[in-house]
């Protein structure tokens, strides 16, 4: 039986971790780090409210095997561009270089696709120098999953992205070859692949858009 650690159980892809890793057998306890108490009470589940600037004083105790981050927002909702790149950047480095010191064994974090650290574009550039940063930190296992456009009800509406999501969708079928890691991606499908990766022998390292679709696939959980 393991334990496992997820940060970012609010969001999209986060909530659909938490429901998937509670039902999961492999799993006896699970911990969240969030910045409010949510109201579910199961009894193999550990809340542990944070302040994310102060991430070192929550690390004392932390047992996990597994860690699943699943954090992010926008550069509108953070208000400015460095304030992004707090959430996206330096607080995955910081979960990162905690859980290694308390003996993860294995690391699992939602970035996305086209993340580049050499990128011209803001978004991608912050992804991809997360994933750097993280990979350099010597953790013994590590996944980077980089999904394409996101399926799933959200509780704010982001610009365009109803649109985006419409017209993917009819799209889909006819991206193929390299196209298909562009195709829209339903966040389940994601936690699914996730939690496949990290219970079964799939190789670290980056696992692009189509790849995720193909394990969450095979996933029982």
């Amino acid at each position: 039986m393991r334990c496992a650690l997820l940060v970012g159980a609010t969001g999209l892809i986060g909530s659909r971790l938490l429901t998937r890793l509670l039902a999961h057998p492999g799993y006896e306890r699970i911990t969240l780090w969030l910045r409010r108490p949510i109201s579910l009470e199961i009894h193999k589940l550990v809340q542990v409210v944070v302040d994310f600037e102060r991430l070192r004083d929550y690390a004392f105790d932390l047992d996990a095997e597994d860690v699943y981050v699943a954090l992010g927002t926008t550069i509108k909702k953070a208000g400015s561009q460095e304030a992004f790149r707090r959430v996206d950047h330096d607080y995955p480095v910081e979960v990162a270089r905690l859980v290694l010191r308390c003996g993860a064994q294995r690391f699992l974090m939602v970035s996305a696709v086209g993340a580049d650290a050499r990128s011209r574009i803001f978004y991608n550039q912050v992804k991809g120098e997360t994933e750097t940063d993280i990979r350099t930190l010597g953790l013994p296992k590590v996944w980077f999953f980089r999904p394409s456009l996101l399926l799933g009800g959200r509780k704010e509406t982001r610009r365009g992205e109803r649109a985006a999501m419409a017209l993917g969708t009819v799209v889909a079928p006819l991206m193929v070859g390299g196209l298909r890691r562009y195709r829209p991606i339903a966040a389940d499908t994601v936690a699914a692949a996730m939690i496949y990766a990290a219970t079964r022998d799939v190789q670290p390292g980056v696992v692009e858009s189509d790849e995720i679709g193909r394990l969450g696939v095979l996933s029982s959980y």
